[in-house]
């Protein structure tokens, strides 16, 4: 069989072991491994090593959005005149805020659910629907008698743990703080910006003390982050839109950064979507807030970045193409063909990986 093309979705495919695939994260935060790949070597560490390879000068971009409990459990009741006596358990995970206590959803068994109803939660909230679309997708109007959403939600929610950990397990307790970074601030997200799980106060004032500087976007991650690509070239694929602020102080930063010689080093994927969907051709930084569906493959020339700390990413993903494009496709599959062969653990609560490309991206 002849090498795929660059640009279609079967080269980046990968056999990945099911059982690497991590279901809790490490513990502490920072004890996780960490794979530094360069373009001709690769180096087996773990994540309190990052020092050594960041330098005085160089500055850390993290994504301080903060996932909110938008997995939801509740019952339908008994529609009148009619359909089954007893109440329906109906599990739902909100996905997009639409405004005015309206939210998009994906509802489980979506089939039992039609405009009209109400999904009753714990503590007097519930959940009217306002219509069913195809794929399990639903409007519904969340009805609450706290002062704010959040409020209703951090006491009826779970955390909305990714499809392949929820498979196998229900979310717990442990995961309020595990699926959160530690510096995350501004509530948003339905999925956690991962590569930020893997850092502690300590091993942040450490990187400080050695003259590494760190600064914030924010991208509220959605669960269109997990949404499989479906067609066979990367072109024909639409990539899901996210919501994304650069600060004025993070835009200073990144170009005192590269004045001064230092690199910009992206901590997750959402991070560096943030940073590249808000620059110019010439690499300067809109503070402008908006969407953004930036959807980087090989080939893509790098405006902010120099490198990416990030976890290891599902077999056909946008994600992989992303890292790809940063360091070369044969690069990346090597570098995971040696991740799954030393037992590196996958995706959110997994390992993570440094990827140092030979020479500035945007150079």
């Amino acid at each position: 069989m002849s090498d795929p093309t660059p640009q279609s979705l079967a080269a980046f495919d990968f056999a990945l072991p099911e059982e690497l695939i991590a279901l809790r994260p490490a513990v502490p935060r920072d004890s996780a491994r960490l794979l530094v790949v360069e373009p001709d070597t690769t180096h087996d560490a773990g994540v309190t090593d990052l020092g050594r390879w960041l330098r005085a000068g160089d500055l850390l971009v993290v994504n301080d959005s903060k996932v909110i409990p938008a997995a939801l459990q509740g019952w339908r009741a008994p529609r009148e005149g009619g359909g089954s006596p007893a109440p329906v358990r109906i599990d739902l995970n909100l996905i997009a805020d639409l405004g005015g206590d309206v939210w998009q959803a994906l509802g489980r068994p979506a089939r039992r659910l039609r405009a009209g109803d109400v999904v009753a939660f714990a503590a007097g909230v519930d959940a009217v629907v306002i219509d069913v679309a195809t794929g399990g997708k639903l409007s519904l109007r969340l009805r609450y008698h706290h002062a704010h959403v959040l409020e209703a939600l951090a006491e009826v929610g779970a955390m909305p743990l990714p499809p392949y950990i929820a498979r196998k397990r229900a979310a717990d307790a442990a995961d309020l703080s595990d699926y959160q970074t530690t510096y995350a601030r501004a509530p948003g997200s339905v999925a956690a910006p991962t590569a930020g799980l893997h850092f502690t106060p300590e091993l942040l004032e450490g990187l400080k003390a050695q003259g590494v500087r760190m600064a914030s976007v924010t991208l509220h991650v959605g669960a269109g982050t997990f949404l499989p690509v479906k067609t066979d070239t990367l072109a024909e694929h639409r990539m899901h839109a996210e919501w994304r602020t650069v600060p004025t102080a993070t835009a200073t930063a990144v170009a005192e950064t590269r004045a001064t010689g230092g690199r910009i080093i992206a901590v997750g994927t959402t991070a560096l979507r943030a940073l590249e969907s808000a620059a110019s051709a010439e690499g300067a930084l809109s503070t402008d807030p908006g969407l953004t569906d930036i959807f980087i493959t090989p080939g893509y020339r790098f405006r902010v970045i120099d490198g990416l700390m990030t976890n290891f990413h599902l077999p056909k993903s946008t994600l992989f193409m992303l890292v790809a494009a940063l360091m070369g496709r044969e690069r990346m599959q090597a570098a995971y063909a040696h991740a799954i062969a030393a037992r590196y653990r996958f995706f959110s609560y997994g390992d993570a990986s440094l990827l140092l490309p030979a020479r500035t991206p945007h150079g």
